[in-house]
Order: structure tokens, then C-alpha cells, then sequence
């Protein structure tokens, strides 16, 4: 492989979306450094280019020092770190907040010309959920110091290794039902993995991007129970649906909450309030003419890992 003398580095890189983006970089011929609190859990990515060309490096956000050591010689920073839940140090505040501020600073003291971020459909100073405060505060950290930069905004991001029917498909496996939370109206415009990753390594090299937020929703637009529908016929499993009162949800989400990996909290009910679809009043995937990938092409892919009999089981989901 040609490499394009480029450096980059990816902040989270080791994650669900980081894997597609350094795989995608690496096929650019990117040389990539792939920045996370635990450099090994990233060694699986170094087979996803040439040898030398994908290097994990350990980076500790909230130390400068750490930080600029990731990003010193670098042409260009992405920054996918994110988290779902606070725990222990790991506050939304600190490492959506304070820490995009603090990678965006010291890539521009570093002369980063090229600048990536990706935050997540509904961030919003105003919202009621730390998780969406914290997001919007680290767009507009970053935009302090890039105004340049590229901002992506995703829904709720479905792959192979997704935290979202992953997740409802690890309850209906065990669960005789699911909570229909708040009756299960709540809207969702999952968006595939790949396309987010397309989006994010575009945004370096396209100056037509610079200085834009993207939101990123797919072309399904499914309710909570919608979703629950879709996931149970490709699981071949029939669960009941109990509705759940959102202020119910809430106070279970407290509960859940000390749990060291809560399968809900009180502010992921809270974002439960609102739909998590595109406004419309800014450009997406459409724009760049990338083609959504549908639910429907790769769900079945990784949901036979759940029906009885796996892959071999002769249900074909539709």
C-alpha cells in the first residue's frame, strides 16, 4: 500500500465507530495512531493496515501532557470519544466537555490543520439530560478553536457491534417481555456504522465540508416498539411489550444506575423524551450523496447470533 505521508490520530479509536474510521484511513493510506486509555484493546486494529501503519498509542484526556504527546507530529485529529453512562471518574461534563475542549486546544497549539468531531443528534445546551448538555458543550468548545471543523451529529449508530439492538436483542433473549418506555413512541433514525465512518474520514480531505455540522439519521424511521417489532422477527422470537410510564423508567433508571454497567438510566429516560430524528435543517448524508444503508441489509447479519440454532436456523427474517 502507498502511504499518502499523512498522519493522523483518532481519539476513541479503539471503539465501535473508531474501528470502521481507522480501516477506512487505513485504506487512504493514512498512518494512524489509534489513542485510548488502554493501548492493547486497540492491537486488534494494527491488522487493519500495512505493518507500521496503524500504531495504538495510550492517551490519558484529561492530562495534557498525554495528549499532546498523541497529537505532536500529526496532520490531523479526529475525536470520537464518548461515553453513554457516567462512572467513577468518567463524568459526560469531563469527557465530552472539558476534554473536547482540551484535545481541540492543544491540536491547534500542535498547528493541526485538519479537525474532526464527532458529537450526537440532539445535543443541546438547554436539554434536560447531562448527556446532551455535555455534547453540545463539546461542539462548542470546539468550534471555539476550529471553526473550521468538521461536526457530525448521529442518531443512534446499528452494526455488528452496536450498543443499540445489541443490546434490546440481549434482553428479548432472556426476558419474557420488554418495556414499552414512555408507551413506546419515541422515534429513532438509526444510521449504519460505515456511513458514519464515511462521513467523518471525508470530512478531511473535503474543503466543501469545512465549518459544517452534519446530522446523520438513515432511511428507517422506527419507534420504540417499531424497533422492538423489527428486532423480535429477526430474532424468530415473540416477547410481550409492557408499557412502561416514563416517570416509572426514571426512577428505575436511578436504581440501575449504581450497577458497574447500568442497562439504563435516569438520563438515558430522559433522553427518551424527545425523538432522536434529523431536524432537516441541516445537511446530512443526502447532501454528500451517500446512499443510506438500510436496517433491513445488515440487521440479519448479526442477529442470527440470538435465534435458537443460529445461523443455521432456517427462519429468514424479511
Amino acid at each position: 500500500m502507498a502511504f499518502n505521508g499523512k498522519m493522523i490520530v483518532v481519539f476513541g479509536g479503539s471503539g465501535f465507530v473508531g474501528r470502521y474510521v481507522v480501516r477506512k484511513l487505513a485504506a487512504q493510506g493514512w498512518r494512524v495512531r489509534v489513542a485510548s486509555r488502554d493501548p492493547e484493546a486497540g492491537l486488534y486494529l494494527k491488522t487493519t493496515g500495512d505493518v507500521g501503519q496503524v500504531t495504538p498509542v495510550q492517551a490519558n484526556i484529561r492530562n495534557e501532557a498525554s495528549v499532546r504527546a498523541a497529537i505532536e507530529g500529526c496532520d490531523a485529529v479526529i475525536n470520537l470519544v464518548g461515553i453513554l453512562y457516567e462512572s467513577g471518574k468518567q463524568k459526560f461534563d469531563e469527557v465530552q466537555g472539558n476534554a473536547s475542549a482540551r484535545i481541540a486546544k492543544i491540536a491547534k497549539e500542535c498547528g493541526v490543520e485538519n479537525y474532526v468531531h464527532m458529537s450526537a443528534l440532539g445535543a443541546d445546551a438547554n436539554s434536560k439530560s447531562k448527556y446532551a448538555q455535555s455534547k453540545a458543550a463539546g461542539e462548542d468548545a470546539v468550534r471555539a478553536v476550529y471553526q473550521d471543523a468538521v461536526i457530525v451529529r448521529p442518531s443512534v449508530i446499528f452494526g455488528p457491534q452496536d450498543g443499540f439492538f445489541n443490546r434490546f436483542a440481549s434482553m428479548a433473549a432472556t426476558s419474557p417481555a420488554l418495556p414499552l418506555i414512555g408507551g413506546g413512541k419515541t422515534k429513532f433514525q438509526p444510521v449504519y456504522v460505515g456511513d458514519v465512518a464515511e462521513v467523518i474520514v471525508r470530512g478531511l480531505d473535503d474543503k466543501s465540508m469545512a465549518g459544517q455540522t452534519y446530522e446523520l439519521g438513515g432511511l428507517d424511521v422506527l419507534s420504540l416498539e417499531e424497533v422492538y417489532k423489527v428486532l423480535l422477527k429477526q430474532m424468530g422470537k415473540h416477547r410481550g411489550l409492557v408499557p412502561m410510564p416514563l416517570f416509572l423508567a426514571k426512577i428505575l433508571g436511578s436504581v440501575l444506575s449504581f450497577l458497574p454497567v447500568p442497562p439504563m438510566t435516569r438520563d438515558q429516560m430522559i433522553l427518551l423524551e424527545r425523538d432522536n430524528v434529523v431536524s432537516g435543517d441541516l445537511p446530512g448524508l443526502a447532501d454528500l450523496g451517500i446512499e443510506p444503508t438500510t436496517i433491513a441489509s445488515e440487521l440479519p447479519h448479526y442477529m442470527n447470533r440470538y435465534r435458537n440454532g443460529g445461523q443455521y436456523n432456517p427462519i429468514t427474517p424479511s
